[in-house]
């Protein structure tokens, strides 16, 4: 990840959106690829530090598979769409907490494992970057709670306790393939 010249764009990372990114300009080693719609590998050192390499279109922006890297130790691994995280995904936070599964414009939206610093974690939906749908919590002890802690989630509060085994296993089939996306080599 050394490998970058140090150039810039004028557009910053909205950190509202995580892992998204402004597209902008790039510089990098070019190669042909057919995957995602992408069309060349390369770098990119933004001016606010963030660094990206991977996968871009023909317009510039992030698209296919990459590497996003911000200064305070934010990492987004994954699948990237029109500059935004989408696809399949993991993130991990600076201070330990990571998130494993699906992506939709820049946020966690879908199934998929969420891992709190502490330990705690909850596998199942996820809305607009929050905990919201059908899922299981399980704490740090590798309990669930009594009365266990499953059903339907809103705002990162259990309001309807439902049982849900087919969106746990989907959750973790989504943050496993996830995983394997993040082996690759950028």
């Amino acid at each position: 990840m050394d490998d970058y010249e140090d150039q810039s764009v004028v557009s910053e990372v909205s950190r509202g959106m995580m892992a998204g990114g402004g597209g902008g300009a790039h510089h990098g080693r070019a190669e042909n690829t057919t995957s995602f719609g992408a069309v060349k590998v390369g770098g990119w050192r933004y001016e606010d530090s963030t660094r990206y390499i991977g996968e871009w279109d023909q317009r510039g922006q992030k698209h296919g598979i990459g590497h996003l890297q911000f200064p305070d130790g934010t990492r987004y691994d994954g699948q990237f769409t029109d500059g935004l995280s989408h696809g399949l995904g993991c993130l991990w936070f600076s201070d330990g907490a990571k998130y494993e599964g699906e992506f939709m414009h820049g946020w966690f939206h879908g199934h998929g494992i969420f891992w709190r610093s502490d330990g705690m974690k909850f596998e199942g939906e996820f809305r607009g970057g929050k905990i919201w749908g059908l899922g299981l919590l399980t704490f740090r002890d590798f309990t669930n709670g009594f009365p266990r802690n499953e059903g339907f989630f809103q705002g990162c509060r259990l309001v309807r306790k439902q049982r849900c085994p087919d969106v746990v296993q989907r959750a973790q089939k989504c943050a496993l393939m996830a995983r394997s996306l993040c082996d690759h080599p950028y």
